[in-house]
């Protein structure tokens, strides 16, 4: 029955280019824990960079609907940086956490509105006492849509007196990730006791808990 049954999701999962109905993803759905379907074809990908990558890390990873966040590298010149090529600021890259998310449960729009109220996105190439280029502001869009809710938002939020000063946050085209170290990942919740961890992103995680309790996961 078992082999019956991954036939008949295979068989399924093959068809979803050629157009599929909600009774087949009910009964895929139904039929494998897993969820194939969803998790090929509902899954979207948000870049962004607000400072140090491990605040931004902390903060989504508790996000209902976010099914994971990495840590790495983008826009800049140099392939395969390390962390010391980009804390020295000559290789354009900025520290940023690359997050897989169902927009089904948090919209991209979601997304953002957390993003710009968890950091300073007035301060040009820093956040408190992360100064430089890698810590910039910056929004990598993967698609016409992100990039239009990106422009938007900030617009509105510009408009809206929210922020005493403009928002500086560059919002520009995806162009390649770069992972980050091994013990960069899941910085945080490794190493909460380290000194950066309990002044700079314990209050703040302690902040955004309070304000998004209803969006966390349980």
């Amino acid at each position: 029955m078992k082999h019956t049954q991954q036939y008949i999701i295979a068989l399924l999962l093959w068809a979803v280019p050629f157009g599929i109905t909600d009774a087949h993803k009910k009964l895929i759905t139904d039929m494998d824990p897993m969820n194939q379907l969803n998790s090929s074809k509902l899954l979207e990908t948000a870049t962004l960079g607000a400072g140090c990558f491990w605040c931004v890390e902390a903060i989504f990873q508790d996000l209902n609907g976010v099914h994971s966040v990495i840590s790495g590298y983008s826009g800049g010149q140099v392939a395969n940086p390390t962390y010391r090529e980009v804390t020295s600021g000559r290789t354009g890259h900025a520290e940023v956490c690359q997050i897989t998310f169902d927009p089904g449960i948090i919209p991209y729009e979601d997304l953002l509105e957390i993003y710009w109220e968890t950091h300073d996105p007035t301060t040009l190439n820093r956040q408190g006492a992360d100064v430089g280029t890698q810590y910039r502001s910056v929004i990598f869009y993967h698609s016409p849509e992100q990039k239009r809710t990106a422009e938007s938002m900030k617009k509105k939020l510009n408009s809206s007196g929210r922020f005493d000063d403009p928002i500086v946050t560059e919002i520009t085209a995806f162009e390649a990730f770069y992972e980050a170290e091994d013990y960069h990942q899941d910085y945080f919740s490794q190493n909460p006791n380290q000194p950066y961890c309990r002044v700079v992103i314990s209050p703040k995680l302690k902040k955004f808990k309070e304000k998004y309790k209803d969006s966390l996961k349980q």
